[in-house]
């Protein structure tokens, strides 16, 4: 598969992420946008999973900055979880050990295909701090391996103003289920 964008759409993509980077100066104050623009600009395949980020709905957008690897955090900032990224059970075990109506793929290989991961706990509940997301969805997050080998993982959401981490069967799948992803550009 091509992970690289066409001068139009590199363009285009560079405008939308800009745009929604302006208008949402709240998620990221202690930050400009000519640095940011040039680290994509250098970076195709990283712009090349941002427009993956884009074009199943996520609305990502600059979160912050890691003070370790200097790498800007850019997060899905949709109010729900990415249309484009629902009806997915877990990973590629629970996908392969579903016997009946299997969903069209898993979060995990999506992600991974994307060239992203799904955020942790820690950082859902950071986003969750810059606006009200998963109201009416929930999204799939990194479960830890020892919930996982018994064949659970772990998703969020908000409800009644509160971030709620549950469990649910890794094999189980959603309409209202997707995952949200972060890339450290």
């Amino acid at each position: 598969m091509k992970k690289s964008l066409s001068a139009t759409e590199h363009t285009a993509l560079l405008n939308v992420l800009k745009t929604r980077f302006e208008h949402n100066m709240k998620r990221h104050q202690q930050l400009v946008w000519e640095p940011i623009q040039r680290k994509i600009e250098a970076n195709p395949v990283k712009a090349w999973s941002l427009q993956q980020m884009e074009l199943s709905g996520g609305e990502p957008d600059v979160i912050g900055l890691d003070p370790i690897s200097n790498a800007y955090l850019f997060v899905d900032c949709a109010t729900e979880s990415p249309k484009g990224r629902r009806s997915l059970c877990f990973d590629q075990a629970a996908l392969d050990s579903r016997k009946e109506n299997k969903p069209a793929d898993s979060a995990v290989e999506t992600a991974k295909q994307m060239g992203v991961e799904l955020l942790t706990e820690e950082q859902y509940r950071q986003l969750q701090t810059l606006g009200e997301f998963d109201l009416k969805t929930s999204s799939w997050i990194q479960t830890p391996a020892n919930i996982r080998q018994l064949g659970g993982a772990l998703f969020c959401d908000r409800r009644y103003n509160h971030v709620f981490t549950y469990h649910n069967g890794a094999i189980s799948y959603y309409a209202a289920r997707g995952f949200r992803a972060i890339l450290h550009l």
